[in-house]
């Protein structure tokens, strides 16, 4: 059984802080044959490959001593990149005025996909711009959301 993200990001943010580091997020992905806990992290002045490495070390050094997840996994630890997800309103929030691609839990007017610009956050809401329309999705109802990259 896997551990919540909410759970691991409590036992993990502290290790990443502490590297003066911010954890952007986290998520669990399945493969084939395994699953990948993905590790987020994030600075002000970038991320660098031993960066990775190093909050790699720490964490799976905590995850072996803790044990919050059962079963075989991969650990991966990355830089959000330019198309990257969003987790918390507060990112949510730094990112109004971005073109945003969102998926849905649960079909909303037939569709789980929407592609808009982000013009706001009310309470526990964003509103999303899509072709002249504006749209408030709960941030519990998204699945994921990933920044679209201006060229």
């Amino acid at each position: 059984m896997a551990a919540s993200a909410e759970g691991l990001v409590t036992l993990i943010e502290p290790v990443v802080r502490a590297m003066d580091l911010q954890l952007w997020g986290i998520e669990w992905v399945r493969g084939h044959r395994a699953r990948t806990l993905r590790i987020y992290i994030d600075s002000d002045s970038g991320v660098t490959v031993n960066d990775c490495e190093k909050i790699s070390r720490q964490v799976s050094a905590l995850l072996d001593v803790e044990e919050p997840v059962s079963g075989e996994y991969t650990l991966e630890v990355s830089s959000p990149g330019l198309d990257r997800p969003l987790y918390t309103l507060d990112q949510y929030r730094r990112f109004i005025g971005e073109k945003l691609d969102v998926r849905l839990r649960h079909s909303y007017e037939g569709k789980r996909r929407f592609k808009g610009q982000l013009v706001g956050v009310e309470d526990s809401d964003i509103v999303l711009l899509v072709d002249d329309q504006e749209y408030l999705f709960p941030v519990e109802g998204v699945e994921k959301a990933n920044l679209v990259p201006s060229i």
